[in-house]
């Protein structure tokens, strides 16, 4: 290891895995961002792992299962600094939305057994639900814009910023016309974290949350009550809102109304 390289591990728990394959398709850069750092482990990337500590451990997925469980903690264990990276380690991902649901009858239905073949905790838990998290990356995949700038940040030992600003934001300056406004469609963007570049809007497709809500900014209550007067029922929008980010706690409140 060349002196003052950077160690750096890439994990994954439940998910799809899509973040590590967004960072992998990253065929131009791959070369010069692993000639930075001294990479300890990346499955996906090589089955060849190097046992020691870690400076910085990149985990995707969400805490679903005792084998996740173990796995996060040992990671948090053996590193200085711990990066969510996506929707499924930040917010728990889509099958956050399932939380609640009986576990033995999900395994019967499944796979005809009420027996937990897999360890599954009974619900989907987001990083920092179980272990402290120094950063988190949204998306669902992450943008490998925003990941890029995270590493280098890291790298160079400057404190990240994140997106502050609603997907709104990007639509003003791409001036994309408002979807709620014009066309009546049921789109997160007010609530949802912007650095997407507004890419579902500028195609003509209502925002849906994926890189889930702006944290202790968002204000769902205005959002519902926005897509409520243009005709949309309550269960609906609540349903949308639901989707990436169960676990945020104003959609938490709306949902004690149900």
């Amino acid at each position: 290891m060349a002196e003052g390289r950077i160690k750096a591990g890439f994990y994954s728990l439940t998910g799809c895995a899509g973040d590590l394959l967004s960072i992998l398709n990253m065929e131009d850069k791959l070369i010069e961002i692993f000639d930075k750092i001294d990479l300890m482990e990346f499955i996906m990337a090589s089955n060849k792992v190097k046992p020691g500590k870690v400076d910085i451990a990149f985990v995707e997925g969400s805490v679903t299962t005792q084998k996740d469980l173990k796995a996060l903690k040992k990671i948090r264990e053996n590193c200085s600094r711990l990066v969510a990276l996506g929707d499924c380690a930040v917010w728990g991902g889509v099958q956050a939305s399932l939380t609640g649901l009986d576990s033995k009858e999900l395994m019967k239905t499944v796979y005809n057994t009420e027996e937990n073949y897999y360890g599954f905790l009974g619900e989907h838990k987001a990083l920092s639900e179980v272990v402290q998290v120094d950063y988190e990356l949204p998306g669902c995949p992450i943008e490998q814009d925003e990941f890029l700038k995270l590493l280098i940040d890291l790298l160079r030992d400057v404190t990240p910023e994140f997106k502050d600003y609603p997907v709104c934001v990007e639509c003003k300056i791409r001036e994309i016309p408002c979807l709620i406004v014009e066309k009546g469609e049921a789109c997160l963007g007010p609530i949802t974290v912007g650095g997407c570049k507004a890419r579902c809007p500028y195609y003509g497709t209502p925002c849906i949350g994926c890189r889930g809500p702006i944290k202790d900014e968002a204000n769902i209550a205005g959002e519902l009550s926005m897509l409520l007067e243009k005709g949309w029922k309550e269960q609906d929008v609540v349903n949308k809102l639901k989707l990436f980010a169960a676990k945020y706690k104003d959609i938490s409140k709306l949902f004690r109304r149900e």
